[in-house]
């Protein structure tokens, strides 16, 4: 039985639909994203699943419980749901014990134990008397952090609960925080537009688009086996290779590529990202076409290079310059504009869509 059960929600406003017929499950100790571009809906479902807000249509189950419908809803305090929000909406007058204690019946007193075992784990125990504005940004995320999971609830809800973070915090309070909620066995549904945050963090992906779930599944299976040209580029920079079908075949500057399934003067958009593109360094400017065994290489020229820290983003157009391509490349490398280079791609790791 899934922990948290949503089924079919749809939400209008003015007649909009800004949520259309989502559906998904988490299990518990599974961590799902819902990801996806400001304005697409997720925001909205996770106000839904929480209860500060009511769904035309659908329901959701907790632990098989029925907790809305189209005739019940039980209030949000009594749904087993958790709560943390990006501002961690910390209480300033209140010391550190006393917010984590805050949804403990019985508040600090009655509950010295759990309060002092989740400041052990979020390894803020020294901070127990100290108030929120005492607090650096990423020690407010622990403390929210550990409120939010002191009444045991069984679904945690995040709302983009690192995006106040300095950029250099984000990724070691990110693991942190997974760590914890994966000990204490809590489904968690979070929400971000960041796809580096989903990938490092969830189980499972919802991406959303226009209210809806377009793809959902393994970060894996997401990058690598997008549903189209839009959820491909969501992920990574892309290079958009277009043509048109004829035989079953589409011609391209690297070859022609099959395109069963797509009926003659269809367009498609053949995508490669940029770490599939690669320069055959033996060869640049110089001699014949190199003719690896995986696909036919393309002459370029270097029309801008740029060295970003862990590799170097090389930007190329194509000697008839009707097409841009951008490859990256580990570490330093800066050639000239207008340095010649063969380019090849992996085929096998080449993404090919219908256009539109």
């Amino acid at each position: 039985m899934p922990r948290l059960d949503v089924q079919g929600l749809t939400r209008r406003f003015d007649g909009h639909a800004v949520v259309r017929d989502v559906s998904f499950q988490v299990q518990a100790g599974q961590v799902a994203c819902l990801l996806g571009p400001s304005g697409c809906g997720k925001s909205t479902t996770l106000r839904i699943v929480a209860g500060v807000d009511i769904q035309d249509s659908g329901r959701i189950l907790v632990d098989g419980r029925l907790i809305c419908d189209g005739r019940t809803r039980v209030p949000p305090e009594r749904r087993g749901i958790g709560l943390m929000f990006q501002d961690f909406a910390l209480f300033p007058h209140l010391p550190v014990r006393e917010n984590v204690a805050f949804g403990l019946a019985g508040g600090w007193k009655a509950n010295r134990d759990r309060v002092a075992e989740l400041l052990d784990r979020v390894r803020m125990t020294r901070h127990i008397d100290s108030y929120p504005h005492e607090l650096s940004g990423g020690e407010q995320q622990r403390i929210a952090l550990a409120r939010a999971l002191a009444p045991r609830p069984g679904v945690l809800l995040m709302d983009e609960p690192f995006s106040g973070l300095d950029e250099r915090l984000r990724d070691g309070i990110r693991d942190e925080t997974l760590a914890l909620l994966k000990e204490e066995g809590t489904a968690v549904l979070l929400v971000t537009h960041e796809p580096h945050e989903a990938m490092r963090m969830a189980d499972q992906i919802l991406l959303m688009r226009d209210g809806r779930i377009v793809q959902q599944g393994a970060p894996y299976n997401l990058y690598n086996a997008p549903v189209d040209r839009q959820a491909a580029g969501f992920f990574s920079d892309i290079n958009v290779l277009t043509g048109r079908v004829q035989g079953a075949l589409t011609d391209t500057p690297f070859g022609q590529f099959l395109t069963p399934g797509l009926p003659d003067g269809a367009e498609v958009d053949i995508v490669i990202r940029p770490q599939h593109l690669k320069i055959d360094f033996d060869r640049a400017g110089q001699g014949p076409a190199p003719t690896p065994e995986n696909g036919t290489a393309a002459l370029a020229r270097v029309r801008r290079a740029r060295y970003l820290g862990r590799e170097s983003l090389v930007e190329f157009a194509t000697d008839e310059g009707a097409i841009t391509l951008n490859a990256t490349v580990p570490g330093v490398f800066l050639p000239p504009e207008g340095t010649p280079m063969w380019l090849m791609l992996r085929r096998d790791r080449v993404l090919v869509f219908p256009r539109g």
